[in-house]
């Protein structure tokens, strides 16, 4: 652990240039102290690391010095395509290869690197919402990053189960950590990881399906699971304007399969449509964000309710 630790402060001087040794202790996540001792380190090794002091100082390599050791160990280069992802990759708890592949990168192409951090940041969660790390997510990472067979407890609907599972992918949507398994069926299935009541991936290992794709998989599973939450359909008067934002306002695939049921549009620009709903009460929250630009025609019982909702708002600000 000392040995990559200091291999990551020769690598961080180099790219950085100077440093002090609180920015190097945030960085490599230690005590100033510590740092202080690997500068030590390097100095017995020969490497040229000298201490400028006063404002501006720090740590910094002799002119014109420069490293080879910037060759790329599997596990660095197997999370370099997350190296946007640096709350994700805490989390599943790889921080410490990717943070030396990005040093290993900036060893090899100077500046570059740091060009494209300084102007490209995918942010995965949602807004609205502090996501919260599944305390399990960094054991489901280990046994997905080495193709280990999971044995874990699963909370779902009829209750807590025990899985052996061969997870094959992580997907992080919306905040939401799930993994991607082949169960007991032979049928890869999606679980959510802040389910798992307990997970440990151990020394068994799979063999992965060298076919299996994870974003494909992903897209299908995910319209398919949408389709199967939306069980409850309206008929549903739209006006332009509604028809305009239905892709905004509602869920995608409910916007995208109630379009396609649209029928002509009446002379004032309306139309007809079927619209998924996952439940009724759901579905009256979502059409009173529509407001006068939607009309139920069925079923009597939420276009009643729609109907009183719209008496008492009316009654509010009259």
């Amino acid at each position: 652990m000392r040995a990559s630790r200091t291999i990551a402060l020769l690598l961080l001087l180099q790219s950085r240039h100077t440093m002090t040794a609180a920015e190097l202790a945030a960085e490599l996540e230690v005590s100033e102290r510590t740092v202080q001792r690997d500068i030590a380190a390097l100095l017995e090794a020969g490497v040229p690391v000298y201490a400028e002091r006063g404002r501006g100082g720090g740590y910094r390599l002799v002119d014109g010095y420069r490293t080879r050791l910037t060759g790329l160990e599997r596990a660095e280069a197997e999370v370099l395509h997350l190296a946007g992802l640096p709350g994700p990759l805490r989390d599943m708890g790889l921080a410490a290869h990717a943070l030396a592949a990005r040093l290993k990168v900036a060893a090899a192409l100077g500046d570059a690197p740091a060009a494209a951090a300084r102007r490209f940041h995918l942010d995965a969660p949602a807004w609205f919402r502090d996501p919260e790390t599944p305390p399990l997510l960094a054991e489901v990472s280990r046994a997905v990053w080495e193709d280990r067979v999971l044995d874990a407890r699963y909370a779902a609907r009829g209750g807590t189960r025990r899985r052996r599972l061969e997870p094959y992918g992580l997907v992080l949507k919306a905040g939401q950590w799930y993994v991607a398994a082949r169960g007991p069926s032979g049928r890869i299935a999606s679980y959510r990881v802040d389910r798992f009541e307990t997970a440990e991936a151990g020394d068994e290992r799979f063999d992965r399906d060298p076919d299996f794709d994870l974003a494909d998989y992903w897209t299908t599973a995910a319209r398919e699971f949408t389709r199967a939450v939306l069980r409850e359909r309206a008929v549903v008067r739209l006006s332009p304007l509604a028809l305009r934002n239905l892709p905004v306002l509602l869920e995608p695939t409910a916007a995208t399969d109630a379009l396609a049921t649209a029928g002509p549009a009446d002379p004032d620009g309306w139309v007809t449509v079927t619209l998924p709903l996952e439940t009724w009460d759901i579905g009256y929250f979502e059409l009173l964000r529509l407001g006068p630009e939607a009309e139920v025609l069925h079923p009597p019982e939420l276009r009643a309710r729609l109907a009183d909702a719209a008496r008492r708002t009316a009654a509010l600000y009259a």
